[in-house]
C-alpha cells in the first residue's frame, strides 16, 4: 500500500504544552516520525551541527530563500530568522515519512495555504484558569510578563476554529495519545488513499464475469 507522508503541524498558547507533547509523542513512537528542521540566520551553537539542528544560512541566503519562494513560513525573533524549507518537508513527504512541525499560529496558516492537506492541531488546556497557574508556575516570569502571554492567547484564540483539530492538555498521557490517534485515522481518510483504491478497483477487475 502506498502513501505519501501527512505534514502535522502544533500551535498553541504559551504554556499549553506542544512542546511536551511533541517530546513524549516522539519518545513514546520512536522512529515514526521525523522533526523538520528550520534553516535560521542565528549563529551555530557549540555541538550544533548544519543540517541536524539547523539549516544554518547567512541573512542574504535566508532572504533569497524568501524571494524564491523556498520557506513554507519563515519569522523573526530577537533579530534572527527562522523557517521552514519547502524542499526538506516535500522530501520527507513523498518518501512517506510524516513530518512534525511546532510552529506558531501565523506560520501554522501559511503552512495550510501552500500545503491544504497539512493537518493543523491546536494545542489548549482545560481552562484559562489553568493556563495562568501553569505560566505561574514555571516561576520563571514575572507577573507582568504572564499578564502579557495571556493577553497574546486571547488574541491567539481568535484562529483557533482555523484548525483541523483541538488537543485539550489536561492529562498529558491522554492528550499524547489523542495526537496519535488524530494521526493515524489522518492516514486512513479515503482522499489520502486515491491510489490505494484504484489499485485494488484495478486489482478486483480479474473477477469480473466475461
Amino acid at each position: 500500500m502506498k502513501q505519501k507522508g501527512l505534514i502535522i503541524v502544533l500551535s498553541g498558547f504559551s504554556g499549553a504544552g506542544k512542546g511536551t507533547i511533541m517530546k513524549h509523542l516522539l519518545q513514546s513512537h520512536p522512529g515514526e516520525f521525523n522533526l523538520s528542521i528550520s534553516a535560521t540566520t542565528r549563529q551555530k551553537r557549540q555541538g550544533e551541527e548544519d543540517g541536524r539542528d539547523y539549516f544554518f544560512k547567512t541573512r542574504e541566503e535566508f532572504d533569497a530563500m524568501i524571494e524564491n519562494g523556498e520557506l513554507l513560513e519563515y519569522a523573526t525573533f530577537n533579530n534572527n530568522s527562522y523557517g521552514t524549507p519547502k524542499s526538506y518537508v516535500e522530501q520527507l513527504v513523498n518518501e512517506g515519512k510524516d513530518v512534525l512541525l511546532e510552529i506558531e499560529i501565523q506560520g501554522a496558516l501559511q503552512v495550510k495555504k501552500i500545503f491544504p492537506e497539512a493537518v493543523l492541531l491546536f494545542v489548549m488546556p482545560p481552562s484559562a484558569d489553568a493556563l495562568k497557574e501553569r505560566l505561574l508556575g514555571r516561576g520563571t516570569e514575572t507577573e507582568e510578563v504572564v499578564a502579557q502571554r495571556l493577553a497574546i492567547s486571547t488574541k491567539e484564540s481568535q484562529y483557533m476554529s482555523q484548525y483541523d483539530y483541538l488537543v485539550v492538555n489536561d492529562e498529558l498521557e491522554n492528550a499524547v495519545e489523542n495526537v496519535y490517534s488524530i494521526i493515524s485515522s489522518e492516514h486512513l481518510r479515503t482522499a489520502r488513499n486515491v491510489e490505494n483504491i484504484n489499485i485494488i478497483k484495478e486489482d478486483l477487475k480479474k473477477f469480473e464475469r466475461s
